[in-house]
C-alpha cells in the first residue's frame, strides 16, 4: 500500500512540475528584418539577448520574420510586412500592436510597454487589490 502511495505521489509531482515547466505561448512578438538593416542590427545588439529574460520575453516570445523569405502560412491573418525592423505583438489569433522600427533601447522599452498594456491579461496573472 505504501509503495502504491508514494506511485501516486510521484505520478503527481512529475504532472505539476511539466505544467510549470512547459509553458504555452499564445502571444508572441514577431520582428521583421532583413539582413545588412542598420537598425536592426541595433536592436539585436541591444536587446535581443535580453528580451527572452523579461517578463515580456516570457509572456511574448520572438519570432523572427525575414522580408527575404516568404511571409510564413500560419499567420495569413497578419498584413505582410517589409519595412524593418517593425515589431508586430499577437496574441489568441489577432495583432495587437505593431512598432515600426526601432528607436533605441531606451524607447523601445517604453513603446513595448505600451504594446504589452493593450494585451489581454492571462488566466494566470495574479491580480492584487490596491487598499
Amino acid at each position: 500500500m505504501k509503495k502504491l502511495w508514494l506511485h501516486y505521489l510521484h505520478a503527481g509531482i512529475t504532472t505539476v512540475f511539466l505544467s510549470l515547466t512547459t509553458q504555452i505561448h499564445a502571444a508572441e512578438l514577431l520582428v521583421v528584418e532583413e539582413a545588412f538593416c542598420p537598425y536592426c542590427a541595433a536592436f539585436n545588439r541591444e536587446v535581443a539577448h535580453i528580451y527572452p529574460k523579461t517578463i515580456e520575453g516570457k509572456r511574448a516570445p520572438i519570432r523572427r520574420i525575414d522580408t527575404a523569405d516568404p511571409w510564413p502560412e500560419d499567420l495569413t491573418y497578419i498584413e505582410p510586412e517589409s519595412r524593418t525592423p517593425t515589431f508586430i505583438l499577437i496574441d489568441n489569433g489577432q495583432e495587437v500592436d505593431r512598432l515600426y522600427g526601432y528607436p533605441g533601447d531606451d524607447f523601445f522599452w517604453f513603446l513595448l510597454a505600451e504594446m504589452f498594456a493593450k494585451l489581454e491579461p492571462e488566466a494566470n496573472e495574479v491580480k492584487l487589490k490596491s487598499e
